[in-house]
């Protein structure tokens, strides 16, 4: 049975050490944060989810919690987890405080990188505590993702007097508390996509790539080439290019190309895309000869004018 919750408002230093925990959207992050939160010794009283995926979810992470509608949610929680999709988020804020569902005093926390705080002020005219607390971490919708969180960071945006407490939970959830500006949530994101979700559809690629070329673990012989790449790029940023096109191996690329035409034509955008970045980026450090470069984007451009026919070296 659960404890009732006080209708009375609580300014955040006077509440208690431990919160009861709501999840509204039960996608991959929303019950891998309120099990981390459990961990800590809050506790995990109620969340929402719609498809069959997200109640399996709710069951595997946070067992024995109800599952119930979103007004009920807030209801019950004196910390309640907004974990839906950025396209949502505004209705659902919106729409839970036009029906009176937003309590004032109650902790209201969204987890999209795109918003800041401010996207939650129809909640904070209901008295809500608005946060933003974005995982910079990918999630899978099982348990490995809670281990994951313990040294993520966290883009952190709230309003000033509410900042320690923001801070505070991530800390709570093993994170790293990084605070982000509203005006750069945007900027911030699109950052993280960038390197991210980008990662996964490059290294997809590959790997298909190496089935194609007769290589039996693709994932085996990426793995400690991607490890060590993405390690020098940490540590060293440009200065860790290499390759044909950081060469200015113009020959070498034009000839990728004219394989990647004939066995997986839709990767021929991305590869070309990606190459004239790093041209750009090796010829900015110093990496990449001037000479050579005309060449290589010589290549590049002749691509892009005649995307359906071969390149330079290439036969038809």
């Amino acid at each position: 049975m659960n404890a009732p919750v006080s209708k009375e408002p609580l300014d955040a230093r006077d509440r208690p050490a431990r919160l009861t925990v709501g999840v509204v959207g039960a996608g991959r992050v929303g019950p891998a944060l309120a099990a981390s939160l459990q961990l800590a010794g809050h506790r995990p009283v109620a969340v929402s989810g719609v498809s069959d995926a997200s109640r399996r979810r709710a069951a595997e992470l946070l067992p024995d919690v109800p599952v119930v509608e979103p007004v009920e949610v807030l209801a019950r929680a004196e910390l309640v987890l907004l974990t839906v999709p950025d396209d949502v988020l505004p209705t659902l804020v919106e729409g839970l405080a036009e029906t009176g569902a937003v309590r004032p005093g109650q902790l209201l926390v969204h987890t999209s990188g795109r918003y800041g705080a401010r996207v939650l002020d129809p909640a904070l005219r209901a008295g809500a505590l608005p946060l933003a607390l974005h995982p910079a971490m990918t999630f899978t919708g099982t348990a490995v993702d809670v281990q994951r969180l313990a040294g993520c960071s966290f883009g952190v945006t709230a309003p000033q007097e509410l900042r320690l407490a923001a801070e505070a939970l991530v800390i709570e959830m093993g994170g790293e508390p990084e605070w982000i500006a509203e005006e750069s949530r945007p900027l911030y994101h699109a950052a993280l996509a960038l390197g991210a979700n980008h990662l996964v559809t490059l290294v997809a690629q590959s790997m298909e790539l190496l089935a194609k070329a007769g290589v039996a673990a693709p994932d085996r012989m990426l793995g400690p080439l991607l490890g060590a790449a993405l390690d020098n790029a940490l540590r060293s940023g440009d200065a860790a290019l290499t390759g044909p096109v950081a060469r200015g191996d113009a020959g070498t690329v034009a000839a990728h190309i004219g394989e990647l035409r004939e066995h997986a034509p839709q990767a021929v955008a991305g590869y070309t895309a990606m190459a004239r970045a790093t041209a750009d980026r090796a010829l900015a450090h110093g990496l990449l000869k001037a000479e050579l470069a005309e060449d290589l984007l010589v290549v590049l451009a002749d691509q892009e004018r005649r995307p359906g026919g071969p390149g330079p070296g290439e036969t038809r």
